[in-house]
């Protein structure tokens, strides 16, 4: 039952991480061929960087990233706050709205939000699509992740700290952000990691609500619809890497503050 079980998870990572071995290795292949090696080279990364559409899309990509998570981060621990204090059944209510994001198809949720977007901009004349659409999209759909992360921490927090604290002389700003920050500091960094990492790789949402603004996943998709490059290889590799460092920083992060605790 053992060697059944070793093998069934071997192959498990097999299928899971064989495919991005083999993107990472031929993102470092001197030929166009996706069948050959012809050695070793760098020839895709800089051809990657001299590119300026890609470089564009790569800074739009970004600067949607943040500008979302920094939102989602703030109005996620706000809503924390909120939700600590209500009673049972409005917080269950509460948190089955903000889990429904996560749960709903992500092209019902790029659909939605786009009719919105073109019912706003033809009645109203505002939200065009563009920059400003795609991080209220980002934003929308990172929330129920900040909101995961900070409310763990509130809730392992000693509530009468706050209390103390005004009781000691501090103004309810000044204790917030001398007692509370501090205490949930870790699932807020946690979630606006979360919320960055999913915001750089979304692709569904981002392509019904961009309008003619391009992310970098949008431009893959347009690269991938004529002649395959080498250039994608490296373009996702990076992609990868990035992604994989700040999951890595998050369990670690995890780690030890579980050695902390205990």
């Amino acid at each position: 039952m053992k060697l059944f079980s070793k093998i069934y998870m071997g192959l498990i990572f097999f299928f899971l991480y064989a495919p991005l071995v083999v993107l990472v290795a031929f993102s470092f292949n001197d030929s166009k061929s996706r069948n050959t090696w012809t050695g070793f080279s760098f020839r895709w990364y800089v051809k990657l960087f001299k590119d300026s559409e890609i470089l564009h899309s790569l800074l739009n990509t970004i600067i949607v990233a943040l500008v979302a998570a920094i939102l989602a981060t703030i109005i996620g621990t706000i809503a924390c706050l909120g939700i600590l204090k209500m009673k049972k059944w409005p917080k269950r209510f509460i948190m089955n709205l903000n889990n429904l994001p996560i749960v709903n198809p992500e092209i019902v949720t790029g659909v939605s939000l786009m009719l919105l977007f073109v019912f706003t901009y033809n009645n109203f004349n505002i939200l065009c699509p563009g920059m400003t659409t795609l991080i209220l999209s980002h934003t929308t759909f990172c929330l129920p992740y900040v909101v995961l992360s900070v409310l763990p921490k509130l809730r392992q927090m000693n509530p009468y700290l706050y209390e103390a604290a005004q009781d000691l002389g501090c103004t309810p700003f000044y204790a917030f952000f001398k007692v509370i920050l501090p205490e949930i500091m870790p699932g807020i960094i946690t979630g606006m990691v979360m919320a960055f990492t999913l915001s750089l790789d979304d692709f569904v949402i981002s392509y019904f609500t961009s309008g003619t603004t391009q992310t970098l996943p949008i431009a893959i998709y347009s690269m991938t619809r004529k002649i395959v490059s080498p250039e994608i290889n490296a373009l996702s590799t990076m992609l990868f890497v990035v992604v994989l460092t700040l999951l890595l920083a998050i369990n670690i992060r995890q780690i030890k503050e579980m050695k902390k605790n205990n």
